[in-house]
């Protein structure tokens, strides 16, 4: 007899790297209170007008610590993004050279077939600027403030959420509006914008008081730990992996160790108990990794279904619909994602019918529980990112969940769960054991997007020597406690893992060059939070990356296997 009952645990994860230049304040891209205003409000939405589902939501600190600061800005009406800048300046006329470009780079930055394509008047900006282009750079002089503020005005509108865009009459109004956008019209579009954001985490925090979502977290500034941990790991599922000329990152355990208690009580400090469990950035883990968030704690963790065939040596293809146990940290469960299922949502359902993909999503899980043996509640994992996929669905996703999520309350055999819910669940079968777990990461089951070609390699060896630095000013004592946290927190920073991912000529030129540069000034501020003199090396780019316009849409969002993305500049 088949098992009559299915757990299905959703994991949207939200997070963007710290896109901040620590010396001056600004924001040098602004993604973070984009994706807010759109992906993290809309991700709320669905699940307030849907209380039967319940999810996991995971929160990298690095990504509430910017929407803080935007918070703080707009609280004191002095902007640090130069976007939103812009978007509050009142004579649009009175631009500069450097920021009528950056404007105009900036203003069509979105996927036009579902951001730009849907709205006429925003399509014929473009359609101007595309014209005026193809007859040299100065015919954009003619470009006048009037277009200037039509532009500004409408890149924000498209960047918010459906749902918002259904609640709010302004955004109806504006978008009706059309053109002939006045100061007045952007001031109120800012305030919408800035009670957007202030009303962000409260929303989250109703939905985890009423039982219907857990929060969780990651470490802190999304640190790839397995690689701070030990460079050898990547070879445990590459052995021929090339690796950087250091042996190893100095004193790593005791960074992931602070990138795991600053977790920790952040999340309890935004949201009143530290989370039960950390989802680790990239979904990358390592025996010693899996270890250390159990001596901390934690009571799960998960990571990509092809770490766990790694692990197991042999395919067994339903082993990711169990929780499972490490025999070297056997307080601590795991879990896996179900590839296939996480990557319909990622990378296939965009192109369908929002009804027709809910129904095939549904059918399948159906058919696993169909399939299992008798007595077995099988456990799914859905787990992707909770903001890159939604700009390619029509409405941003807004058919596909409402679909998704109303199939789902009426089907009494499938049930959405909590990680924590499962943990409590006394009535489920304890978690099989895992012998050894190869260390990987939620793309491919391997390290390889941040470490073993020549740039990323380079880009190691160059936080290794700040780190060495930074370790060597720290034992000469000769730092004030201030600048102690400080240079702690840029150190922090430099350990994202995200610098890592841009580095190799497979990724677009133009994202490149941008994280190149950010992650090259974040290493030269720590330096100079040091007081010490960046080596000459961080004037020379790392990487002058190849563009590979087949994987970018036209905005500039590149989306990896494991349904992890990030956005260009």
């Amino acid at each position: 007899m088949a098992a009559t009952r299915l757990d299905l645990v959703f994991l949207w994860h939200m997070h963007q790297p710290d896109y901040r230049d620590h010396a001056s304040g600004t924001f040098v891209m602004p993604w973070t209170y984009l994706h807010a205003i759109k992906d993290y409000t809309d991700m709320a939405a669905h699940l307030e007008r849907h209380p039967g589902i319940h999810a996991v939501v995971n929160f990298v600190p690095v990504l509430l610590d910017q929407i803080d600061d935007y918070i703080g800005q707009f609280a004191s009406g002095e902007f640090r993004d130069p976007l939103l800048q812009l978007l509050a300046k009142d004579d649009l006329d009175a631009l500069s050279p450097v920021e009528r470009k950056f404007l105009l780079e900036s203003c069509f930055r979105c996927n036009h077939a579902t951001m730009l394509a849907p709205f006429p008047r925003y399509r014929r900006l473009h359609e101007l600027h595309e014209s005026l282009t193809r007859e040299g750079e100065a015919a954009l002089a003619y470009l006048s403030g009037a277009y200037l503020a039509d532009l500004v005005t409408w890149y924000h509108l498209v960047w918010t959420g459906e749902t918002e865009r259904r609640r709010a009459p302004l955004l109806a109004d504006l978008i009706a509006k059309g053109e002939g956008y006045s100061l007045a019209d952007r001031q109120a579009l800012l305030a919408y914008i800035g009670t957007t954001l202030a009303d962000l985490v409260p929303r989250y925090r109703a939905l985890q008081a009423r039982g219907q979502i857990e929060l969780s977290a990651t470490p802190a500034c999304h640190p790839l730990a397995p690689l701070l941990l030990d460079f050898q790991a990547a070879r445990e599922s590459l052995p021929l992996a090339p690796l950087p000329l250091a042996t190893l990152y100095p004193g790593g355990r005791e960074r992931v160790h602070r990138h795991v208690v600053a977790a920790q009580e952040s999340h309890a400090r935004r949201f009143g108990a530290p989370p039960t469990g950390l989802w680790p950035a990239e979904g990358a883990l390592s025996t010693v990794l899996v270890q250390q968030l159990a001596a901390a704690g934690c009571r799960w963790t998960a990571s990509g279904e092809n770490v766990l065939q790694n692990s197991l040596g042999t395919a067994q293809p339903r082993a990711a619909h169990h929780p499972w146990q490490l025999a070297a940290a056997p307080d601590l469960t795991l879990f896996f994602r179900d590839d296939q299922l996480s990557d319909l949502i990622g990378f296939e359902y965009s192109k369908w019918h929002g009804r027709d993909a809910a129904a095939h999503f549904v059918a399948q899980l159906e058919a696993i529980a169909a399939a299992a043996p008798a007595g077995q509640v099988p456990l799914v994992s859905v787990i992707l990112d909770g903001e890159n996929a939604w700009e390619y669905y029509p409405y941003n996703g807004y058919y596909f969940f409402d679909d998704l999520y109303e199939l789902l309350e009426t089907r009494p055999a499938l049930h959405t769960r909590t990680y924590a819910s499962v943990l409590a669940d006394k009535d489920r079968a304890p978690p099989r054991q895992l012998p050894r777990l190869t260390a990987g990461s939620w793309v491919y089951g391997t390290l390889a997007t941040w470490i073993g070609e020549p740039a990323k390699n380079h880009a190691w060896d160059l936080l290794c020597a700040a780190k060495r630095s930074y370790d060597q000013v720290m034992a000469s004592g000769r730092l004030t406690a201030a600048q102690v946290a400080a240079a702690e927190a840029q150190l922090a920073i430099c350990e994202s893992s995200d610098w890592f991912w841009w580095f190799g000529d497979y990724n677009p030129a133009q994202a490149v060059v941008s994280f190149d540069r950010l992650f090259r000034r974040n290493l030269a501020n720590l330096y100079h939070g040091l007081q010490l003199v960046p080596p000459v090396q961080l004037d020379m780019p790392i990487s002058t990356g190849r563009a590979d316009q087949a994987t970018v849409d036209a905005g500039g969002t590149m989306r990896r296997a494991g349904g992890q993305g990030a956005q260009l500049t």
